[in-house]
């Protein structure tokens, strides 16, 4: 009875520690649900970001997984990143509706094309937990890049948009177009070992440099690998830097050259010309 007396009357700060956790404890990955508005059960992964820091929604390649993204992932999260990695319809536990070997592999509707409905339910999920879209980054590799560009044409106002080994078309998933219209921050990365491959990278590339400007399209490259094999081997720390800082600075314009028509106080003394008068106008310096 003693003992139990004890227990009960122990501190309250002694309680509180066993029952919460520690002041500016890091919060924990968590497995969500997202709904989509045609059915699918979206299965997926969630880490918070530290305050002021962006969050990525992970997209991967065909016939790949959510877990494709496990070393990248502790690269975020050591940055102070969130994330929020999907397993696409068709793939991994995202399954209710049927697998992806079932979904046909043509057509501007066909099932690889509604992907871009599992990406605006994650958009949802974040807003709804107070991340806007400006804090907000989609980086997709292979199908999942493809599936992230043409998103863009749903979420034109996401931050940031990185692409692992985009195609021009992949299953019939076309990326160009939505780079016409996308004007944020892009990253592209490409194996130059494929030259096919390679080739259309570069063309994604050209677009979203005439659309959003130079200062905003990044291009990486690595030779022998591709997708989530080149990410996690050559580009984490490149894609952790670009998260960082999305674009070049601006370069500003070179002085304005003095004009020569404005006569310049000397107070008597003989100034020497400088290099911009010297070519302009022959000195008389040193003339008897």
């Amino acid at each position: 009875m003693f003992c139990r007396l004890l227990k009960i009357a122990a501190p309250a700060g002694a309680l509180a520690l066993l029952a919460f956790p520690a002041w500016g404890a890091a919060a924990k990955e968590q497995p969500v649900v997202l709904s989509t508005q045609d059915g699918w059960e979206i299965a997926a992964l969630y880490q918070p970001a530290d305050d002021g820091s962006k969050t990525v929604v992970l997209l991967h390649d065909l016939g790949k997984n959510k877990e494709e993204f496990s070393t990248f992932k502790s690269n975020l999260k050591r940055e102070g990143f969130g994330y929020l990695a999907l397993d696409l319809r068709g793939h991994g536990k995202s399954i209710n509706k049927g697998e992806a070997f079932s979904f046909a592999k043509e057509g501007v509707d066909n099932e690889y094309n509604k992907m871009t409905r599992d990406v605006d339910a994650a958009i949802s999920f974040l807003n709804k937990k107070g991340i806007p879209s400006s804090e907000i980054v989609v980086l997709g590799a292979g199908l999942g890049a493809n599936v992230a560009a043409k998103s863009m044409s749903f979420s034109p106002d996401i931050a940031g948009l990185a692409l692992i080994s985009p195609t021009t078309n992949n299953k019939d998933v076309l990326s160009i177009p939505a780079m016409r219209l996308y004007k944020g921050d892009i990253l592209i990365a490409a194996g130059a070992a494929d030259k096919k491959s390679f080739l259309e990278a570069s063309v994604i590339r050209n677009v979203a440099f005439l659309t959003a400007g130079e200062g905003k399209v990044t291009f990486l490259t690595a030779y022998d690998l591709t997708s989530h094999d080149m990410l996690d081997k050559y580009l984490r720390p490149a894609v952790i830097q670009w998260l960082k800082t999305p674009h070049k600075p601006e370069v500003l314009p070179d002085a304005p050259p003095a004009d020569l028509t404005v006569p310049t106080d000397t107070q008597g003394f003989l100034v020497p010309p400088s290099g911009t008068e010297e070519s302009l106008v022959p000195s008389i310096l040193g003339v008897e």
